[in-house]
């Protein structure tokens, strides 16, 4: 009996071609395939995905933020057409020290402030609705009837710094000085009643330091 055959277990060397009588090659893999760069489709694909998601995400938020930005400039546009306005209340203490108490719920409000060592003046617009003038009025002392009827109160240069229309025929005006001692503020309020449901109020205050 050989040694080959007193030991069935041990492995065969192999032949002159390198390989072994079982068919696979010397330090081969018996799995049956390579397993050297198997994972790299995948992951090339994830880099690919990472990579869109990091374009498209950022780009997607500057769209959406120039729609916010393109939409919230049209509104005020709407609100302060007029050159030099700014869209939105006045404070409490500009409404308090120039005497401009602006009704809540107003629409289409804008102010516009001058300041200089000699004067100071507060312009105001707003549409409100019957009875918010009718506070506005009260609120400052005075009431409806002390309107003018065709009446314009805010003079052509006053008009002509914030860009309003005050004045143009074919609407319907009416208007008021109200006239205090220093230093209290001195009103010139002129109201357009094109819908008098929803009159549009102007208003520029004077103060004298």
């Amino acid at each position: 009996m050989t040694a080959a055959e007193q030991r069935p277990g041990a492995p065969m060397p192999p032949a002159a071609d390198g390989r072994h009588p079982e068919g696979s090659t010397s330090g081969g893999s018996t799995s049956g395939g390579p397993t050297s760069g198997g994972g790299r489709p995948s992951r090339r694909w994830l880099k690919a995905v990472i990579v869109f998601l990091l374009i498209v995400i950022p780009a997607g938020y500057l769209v959406i933020s120039a729609i916010q930005s393109r939409n919230g400039g049209q509104e005020k546009a709407e609100a302060a057409s007029a050159k030099g306005l700014s869209a939105g209340y006045p404070t409490r203490v500009q409404r308090r020290i120039y005497d401009v108490p602006v009704p809540p719920y107003s629409k289409k409000v804008a102010f516009y402030e001058t300041n200089s060592w000699k004067i100071s003046s507060l312009y105001v617009q707003f549409v409100t609705d019957r009875d918010g003038l009718d506070s506005f009025l009260h609120r400052i002392g005075t009431g409806r009837s002390a309107l003018d009827k065709g009446k314009v109160t805010i003079t052509g240069d006053q008009a002509k710094k914030v860009g309003w229309q005050v004045g143009e025929a074919g609407h319907d005006w009416a208007g008021m000085e109200l006239k205090q001692k220093d230093p209290q503020p001195k009103l010139r309020i002129t109201v357009k009643f094109d819908n008098p449901a929803h009159p549009k109020v102007y208003v520029v205050s004077t103060v004298t330091p």
